[in-house]
């Protein structure tokens, strides 16, 4: 007679069930935790596109998902790992605010190739403002990018305008094309109780007003409007605005040439340069002293090297450099370093430049080198002779390689 068989115990069934769930629940956690982490580097431009909430708001979220999904104590070390990240980029994009005057940031907004990149922005009166940046060439070629501007006065009323744009380069921009907003309100100006208030520029994508990123161009602290500075006299008679210096400079020709333009201008001038990576450390040698003496400004522009446009970006250092020290001098010269300005006949750049009283922008017409000009006095030491450009200014011609709105 046959015996049936003891059905054995469903301990194998119970092991893998207890075996499988925290598995699968494991498992889950991770992967919840690595498309957070993924999504992260990301959720500024979905907000800025979609107009959400802030993103202390996302951050609160992200930490708040990563204590749900971590209460199995085999992911603690991965929520560690993600709450740190998360503190680090909020620590970073606090650094980014760099106390350097000079130490120039470019802050790109968009998706692909920013929609814009922002340089600088400034008054341009007391109705005016110019936002000075970079844009997406394909985007302007192809597209209708348009703008409008807006202020907040720090009590909380707004002030809307269309604004208007420029595109100083010719058509040379690769990937990049430079762009000057000019926002001007109609009322006047937008700050006039001088409460202090903030510019918000719109950046459009296209003729459809849904799509666009909103940013602060700019912010005016109350009491810090200033009317008089948009008037004479203003701090110097003269500027320069040099554009990108790059390559292999020579410290010696550096040395040359800001001895040179400092006696030609007059101890009224000042020299603005951009470096964007041709100031080595013997150049910024030579010019240390000028610096210090308050007769310089070395700004580094070497970010921009991120953003492909013309020539190391030298329309947009010229215009923003235009903009920037609008009202600093009477005249502002745009010239380079392997360039003299050199004055025929005797005549002093004053009783020149009052010949053009009635004009906001002539050019100098440029020559070749000659070494008929060379200062040859055997009764000094000189370590080399002073080549210049002979230039003469004799007419007046209007150049499209800055933008005047006003």
């Amino acid at each position: 007679m046959r015996k049936d068989s003891v059905p054995p115990a469903p301990v194998g069934k119970i092991f893998l069930c207890l075996e499988t769930k925290p598995l699968l629940a494991t498992m889950l956690a991770i992967t919840l935790v690595m498309l957070i982490w993924n999504l992260h580097p990301y959720y500024e431009n979905l907000l800025s596109t979609c107009h959400c909430s802030s993103s202390s708001s996302v951050t609160n979220f992200l930490n708040t998902t990563v204590v749900a999904i971590t209460t199995n104590p085999s992911v603690a070390e991965v929520k560690k790992l993600t709450a740190s990240a998360i503190r680090t980029a909020t620590a970073t994009s606090a650094s980014l605010k760099n106390a350097d005057p000079n130490k120039r940031q470019f802050t790109a907004y968009g998706n692909a190739a920013a929609l814009f990149v922002q340089m600088g922005a400034y008054r341009g009166g007391p109705a005016t403002f110019a936002v000075v940046g970079l844009a997406s060439k394909p985007i302007h070629v192809y597209g209708k990018p348009w703008y409008k501007c807006e202020w907040i006065s720090s009590n909380g009323t707004s002030i809307k305008a269309k604004a208007y744009r420029m595109l100083p380069d010719w058509g040379y921009g690769r990937v990049y094309t430079v762009v000057v907003v000019n926002c001007t309100f109609p009322n006047g100006n937008p700050n006039h109780h001088n409460l202090g208030g903030k510019l918000l520029l719109y950046a459009y994508y296209g003729l459809s007003p849904r799509k666009y990123e909103k940013f602060t161009a700019l912010e005016e602290a109350p009491g810090n409007y200033n009317e008089a500075r948009f008037h004479p006299p203003y701090p110097y008679e003269y500027l320069y605005c040099g554009s990108s210096l790059y390559g292999n400079l020579s410290a010696a020709r550096i040395r040359e040439w800001m001895a040179y333009h400092a006696w030609f201008f007059g101890p009224r001038s000042h020299f603005v340069f951009h470096d964007a990576g041709g100031v080595s450390a013997e150049v910024r040698k030579v010019l240390e002293p000028w610096v210090k003496a308050g007769r310089a400004t070395v700004q580094d522009i070497r970010a921009q090297e991120e953003f492909d446009g013309y020539y190391y970006n030298q329309f947009l250092v010229v215009n923003d450099c235009l903009h920037r020290h609008r009202f600093a001098a009477n005249w502002t010269f745009y010239f380079d370093v392997d360039e003299y300005i050199y004055l025929p006949d005797g005549n002093s750049l004053e009783s020149v430049l009052n010949e053009f009283g009635d004009y906001t922008q002539f050019t100098i017409e440029q020559n070749a080198m000659s070494s008929v000009l060379c200062l040859n006095d055997s009764s000094r030491d000189y370590s080399r002779s002073v080549i210049v450009f002979f230039a003469h200014f004799s007419r007046v011609r209007f150049s499209g390689a800055f933008a005047f709105p006003y």
